[in-house]
């Protein structure tokens, strides 16, 4: 029963740094990579639809994406959804394909996404630690419903603690790296 518990615990902890990781991609750094525009929603026939999956979308080189869509009619729509997704680039439209143009970083602008980065990590902390005390709230349940001893309890607990200070470190290691590579010039 404890190690079902143990084991459900880090699997969500590492659920929680896995989506952590995945917020990271969205955002800029020196080289711009396609992810910036994975969270754009196209209206595509009356549906929101991820972008990369009504066009083709390439970066050209460090500060340039362009985007190809497969229906030529979705060209407006397109443009329309970059535009509200509020990139801080507007799109070229030479009506076959749009391309973005992403100017370099500023140290402002840097400096902007390393707190965005760092509020993401915040979160993904704060989602650790309630697993943490969903879990600890079953040992005492465990406990209380004399299931377990005392003794095995605290073990437990002890136990939930390690594993939230490993993902813990982990969030801050992916936080350091992140940061290193938004402030890189």
């Amino acid at each position: 029963m404890v190690n079902e518990i143990l084991n459900d615990t880090k699997d969500h902890m590492q659920k929680s740094i896995d989506t952590m990781k995945k917020r990271f991609l969205t955002l800029r750094t020196g080289k711009v990579t396609t992810s910036v525009v994975d969270d754009v929603k196209v209206d595509y026939y009356g549906t929101a639809t991820a972008l990369n999956q009504v066009a083709s979308v390439t970066a050209l080189d460090a500060t340039t994406i362009a985007i190809s869509p497969w229906e030529k009619s979705l060209l407006p729509d397109i443009e329309k959804a970059i535009q509200q997704a509020n990139l801080g680039v507007n799109p070229n439209n030479d009506g076959d394909f749009i391309k973005l143009f992403f100017p370099p970083m500023t140290s402002e602008q840097r400096e902007q996404i390393v707190k965005q980065a760092k509020s993401m990590a915040e979160d993904a902390k704060v989602a650790v630690r309630n697993v943490r005390k969903d879990a600890n709230n079953k040992i005492k349940r465990l406990e209380k419903d004399k299931e377990i001893s005392e003794d095995e309890s605290k073990k437990a607990q002890d136990s939930v603690q390690k594993i939230t200070d490993e993902h813990i470190a982990k969030i801050d290691e992916a936080l350091k790296s992140k940061e290193a590579d938004i402030l890189k010039v």
